[in-house]
């Protein structure tokens, strides 16, 4: 069993780079993906009885490479190829494919494959569904899972996704420096979709999308070895370390969403919060700051906490406001509005978010957190209707219960009042 999960280990940890691979030299994504699977198939007879290669993904990339020959000549979209007897002679070549592994040549291939995941003309759930079937190798059933959808509802989702990023023609030429900069862009943004997919799930689908968080943080670490003066990417992954360490707090035993202040701070990850605060202080030091590093640094002010009342809430409202001048957002107002709050009272938040109503009316959380303010300003009547308006918008049962909460307690409290 121990040799079985070492190889599945290394085929995971390598497919990312001999997908890529495989992708510049068929420029076809169903051929890349084929060619990697029977390569894993191969590896998985070979590995047990001869042991492992001395670099997995070179290993996979060259077999991969071999045993699509024929189908790519057939289709005639392979670029040009080595002569034959060169390729029957496999001799050393594995290790000169392991040698330009670490080269920039297959960090753009890695890039590169990570951008068409995320190509603009993809709607985002095309986008995650892509990249996580693609790059992270989950099974059509797995996604459809976690997703809530059929699972050849699931196949023709990405079947169309491929089908698009093939209309598309995207080209294979190593990016320069500003096309890099904005498929970075692009990749965190898919990267952060995918880590969400799994981070915002709760009740029953909680267990089922917890791997698209794990696995978000992983292409997120291989991407930080591909670019590791990326201030921003290293702000990306302290964000989704930082996020995930609450995970067994987060949910009770019926998977209902327990809030902040309400978490036992003894079940968070102390070695996971520490490695993301290690990266936001990094990640400072370049003095290139950006979204990704100041919500990681509002994180990380929260996880500092060993008691919700030694928040620093005038830190979290300061990062908020200069979160707010670079990226503007009614989303970004309302979070700041908590702080806000916290500092100065259910009034003055209530002021900040009243003007937001108009873009935020079908946002669950904006009428839940409306409503937890006029609880608190003894506005009960105003209270319950926004409430009735949060539970009408709750995407899960979970948010609904925790609304419904708040309304149970505005009941007790109203009735304690009138029979007093």
């Amino acid at each position: 069993m121990a040799e079985i999960a070492w190889i599945h280990a290394a085929l995971t940890s390598a497919r990312p780079q001999a997908i890529s691979a495989l992708l510049r030299y068929f420029r076809d994504l169903d051929i890349a993906e084929e060619a990697y699977q029977e390569a894993c198939l191969r590896a998985l007879r070979t590995w047990p009885q001869n042991g492992p290669p001395r670099d997995p993904a070179a290993w996979l990339i060259f077999v991969g490479r071999n045993v699509a020959l024929d189908q790519v000549r057939r289709q005639k979209k392979q670029e040009a190829l080595p002569d034959e007897d060169r390729l029957s002679d496999l001799g050393d070549a594995e290790s000169e494919v392991a040698e330009r592994l670490d080269g920039g040549h297959y960090r753009d291939d890695i890039l590169r494959l990570l951008f068409i995941c995320c190509h603009p003309d993809l709607p985002a759930t095309q986008q995650v569904a892509l990249a996580l079937r693609i790059v992270s190798g989950l099974s059509v059933k797995q996604i459809a899972r976690a997703f809530l959808v059929g699972e050849s509802a699931m196949e023709q989702r990405i079947t169309r996704a491929k089908a698009r990023v093939a209309a598309a023609n995207v080209p294979f030429e190593t990016p320069g420096p500003v096309e890099r900069a904005e498929r970075l862009a692009a990749v965190a943004a898919m990267l952060y979709l995918v880590f969400n997919e799994g981070y915002s799930a709760s009740g029953a689908e909680a267990d089922r999308r917890r791997p698209f968080s794990e696995e978000a943080i992983r292409l997120t670490r291989l991407l930080l070895r591909l670019f590791q003066t990326e201030p921003e990417i290293m702000g990306l992954l302290a964000l989704m370390l930082l996020q995930h360490a609450r995970t067994a707090a987060r949910l009770d035993a019926d998977g209902q969403i327990v809030l902040l202040d309400d978490q036992d701070r003894s079940l968070w990850d102390r070695q996971m919060i520490a490695e993301g605060l290690a990266l936001i202080d990094k990640a400072m030091r370049h003095r290139r700051p950006g979204p990704y590093q100041i919500q990681a640094g509002i994180a990380g002010v929260h996880s500092r906490a060993a008691q919700p009342d030694e928040t620093d809430w005038a830190q979290i409202d300061i990062l908020y406001a200069t979160l707010e001048h670079i990226q503007p957002s009614p989303v970004i107002t309302l979070n700041r509005a908590v702080a806000v709050a916290k500092l100065r009272g259910p009034e003055a938040a209530l002021a900040m978010v009243e003007p937001l109503e108009q873009q935020l009316s079908g946002y669950f959380y904006f009428f839940g957190f409306k409503g937890w303010l006029l609880m608190q300003l003894g506005r009960d009547r105003e209270a319950r209707t926004t409430f009735d308006r949060a539970i009408s918008l709750a995407g899960s049962a979970s948010e609904a219960a925790h609304i419904r909460q708040h309304i149970d307690r505005l009941m007790r409290e109203s009735g304690q009042v009138a029979a007093g």
